[in-house]
C-alpha cells in the first residue's frame, strides 16, 4: 500500500479530485491531508471524504521537525502539494528525498516564484501576451516552482481570455492529469 500525504492552502479541488481518483484503490491511500490555513476549504472536503486534517502552524513548520517525524512514523512514501503556498522547509526534503512533489498552474520556468500563484499567475501569463498556458507538475526542491519537471501539458491562449477563464481552464487540466501523474510517479518511481 503507497502511502500519501496532501499539503494543501485552499478551496481543495485538487486534493478531492486525488482522492477521488484513489478512492476504490487497494493499491494507494490518502493517509492524511496537512493545511496551513484554518477555515480553508480544503478541511472540509477532507473531513467530508473521512481523510484526517493537521493544522499546522509556520512556527512549528519551519522550526521543528515534528511534521517531517510524524509523516516518517506513518511510512509515507510521498507528499503531493495541492495549493500549497509555503516554501517547503530544509528537513523535510531531506526527509522525503524526490518524494515531494507540486502542481504549478502555468508552463514553468516562466510564471513561477514566490508570490506567483493563483490568479496572479494568470493575470502574469495574460499581461505578458503568452500564446499558451497550462500546468506544471514538477519535483519540490529548496526554491519556488524550479524542481525538475516532471509533467506539463498546455493549450493555446484565446484571444479573449481572462484571468477567470484561463483559471477555469488549467482547473479542468490539472484535475484530469494531477491524479494520474501522481499514479504514474507511485507505479515507476516508489518501490
Amino acid at each position: 500500500m503507497k502511502r500519501i500525504v496532501i499539503f494543501a492552502s485552499g478551496s481543495g479541488t485538487n486534493m478531492e479530485r486525488i482522492a477521488e481518483f484513489f478512492q476504490s484503490s487497494h493499491n494507494v491511500k490518502i493517509i492524511l491531508v496537512v493545511c496551513n490555513k484554518v477555515g480553508a476549504g480544503v478541511i472540509g472536503r477532507a473531513e467530508k471524504m473521512e481523510i484526517p486534517v493537521m493544522i499546522i502552524d509556520k512556527p512549528s513548520f519551519y522550526n521543528t521537525n515534528l511534521l517531517s517525524e510524524k509523516l516518517l512514523e506513518m511510512q509515507t512514501d510521498l507528499i503531493v502539494l495541492a495549493g500549497f503556498l509555503w516554501l517547503v522547509p530544509s528537513h523535510l526534503l531531506h526527509a522525503f528525498p524526490n518524494r515531494i512533489i507540486n502542481i504549478h498552474p502555468a508552463l514553468l520556468p516562466k510564471f513561477g516564484g514566490k508570490g506567483m500563484y493563483g490568479e496572479k499567475v494568470h493575470e502574469a501569463v495574460i499581461a505578458a501576451g503568452e500564446k499558451y498556458s497550462g500546468i506544471t507538475i514538477h519535483y519540490v526542491n529548496e526554491h519556488y516552482d524550479s524542481g525538475d519537471i516532471l509533467f506539463q501539458k498546455s493549450f493555446e491562449i484565446a484571444l479573449n481570455e481572462t484571468p477567470a477563464s484561463l483559471a477555469a481552464r488549467i482547473h479542468v487540466l490539472e484535475h484530469t492529469h494531477f491524479p494520474k501523474v501522481i499514479d504514474d510517479f507511485l507505479k515507476t518511481k516508489i518501490k
